[in-house]
């Protein structure tokens, strides 16, 4: 293992920065909350774990809260397409004007790691796939678009200064892991959807576009295992030695239509789940499946649990512990 890292997980109260927390924990290192709770939830930060509540666009609260830490990793950012092709300035006011402050503050205290949560939605309608990190950035939403930004952002604040940093292009994340699952409110991930639908929760799963290009007519996206993104996480800080900044896929590579993934959930539920069909999504690309090829041969990552089914056994799993709000069962 490398040497233990102290480091700030900016969004570490949402679903995924409530698994990394735990996983950095689990790996040795040390770990500090700043989440303002606007989507996040306090329960999902681990006992012992300290939290921050507060935007990180507030410069201030970061640089008193900076120093004595090894590394940022930066998860915090609004992260709804629809709700971006409706409030594209909202979008990147909080994306890109949140990460520019995140990188003063860092600046200013020293702090020369980062990781930042970046999205597949940075390449829009790909023109090949599987999609390799050279594919041309060419969003279809803002939220996308506002990423793409973040990216070329961090990338000029390497070339400029002492920054070592990674971001890291994340297909459709999945799946339970150290307790912690899905829960959004409103909920617009496919998965956690589909079992609410088979929970009893919703009336029915909506499938949003059924006349796609594709084998059934429906969008077609790869899906991670919450704990893979998480190991992934890990193993990009302890490859950042040196100034610079990469950009790496993070997917299984074999894509899931949305009709596939709900048979998933039919096989691994045994019920029956109850289908809404609508019109596409505004910005949702047709096909979206990744080469993570690069992040294999620079972080030594390679998925352990790729499965379709076994991501939505873990995720079923918390839908069933967990009472309807999504708070941890006793």
């Amino acid at each position: 293992m490398s040497s233990p890292l102290r480091v700030l997980v900016l969004g570490g109260a949402g679903y995924i920065g409530s698994v990394l927390t735990r996983h950095l924990i689990a790996c040795g290192h040390e770990a500090t909350v700043v989440d303002d709770l606007s989507t996040g939830h306090a329960w999902g930060v681990p006992d012992g774990v300290e939290l921050h509540r507060f935007d990180v666009a507030d410069r201030a609260r970061l640089e008193e809260v900076l120093p004595g830490h090894d590394a940022v990793v930066h998860l915090a950012a609004r992260s709804l397409v629809g709700e971006s092709m409706e409030r594209p300035a909202a979008y990147f006011r909080a994306n890109v004007g949140g990460t520019a402050v995140v990188l003063e503050a860092m600046e200013a205290t020293g702090v020369r790691r980062l990781v930042f949560s970046s999205t597949a939605a940075v390449y829009g309608e790909p023109e090949s796939v599987p999609i390799d990190e050279d594919a041309p950035v060419a969003p279809t939403n803002p939220y996308g678009a506002s990423k793409a930004a973040v990216d070329r952002l961090i990338g000029f604040a390497a070339a400029a200064g002492s920054l070592g940093a990674v971001s890291l292009r994340y297909f459709n994340v999945a799946g339970a892991a150290y307790g912690v699952g899905e829960a959004h409110d409103p909920e617009t991930h496919l998965v956690p959807a589909v079992l609410a639908a088979a929970a009893g929760r919703a009336p029915a799963v909506r499938v949003h576009g059924t006349d796609y290009p594709t084998s059934d007519g429906t969008a077609v996206r790869d899906y991670i295992h919450v704990t893979d993104l998480a190991d992934a996480h890990v193993l990009a800080l302890a490859a950042i030695d040196r100034p610079g900044h990469r950009v790496l896929n993070l997917g299984n590579g074999a894509g899931f239509s949305v009709r596939e993934v709900v048979e998933a959930a039919r096989r691994v539920t045994g019920r029956d789940i109850p289908v809404e069909e609508g019109p596409r999504r505004a910005g949702d690309p047709t096909v979206l499946v990744a080469s993570a090829k690069r992040a294999h041969e620079e972080l030594g990552w390679t998925p352990e649990r790729p499965t379709i089914d076994e991501i939505v056994a873990d995720a079923w799993a918390w839908t069933l512990d967990g009472p309807l709000d999504g708070t941890p069962a006793d």
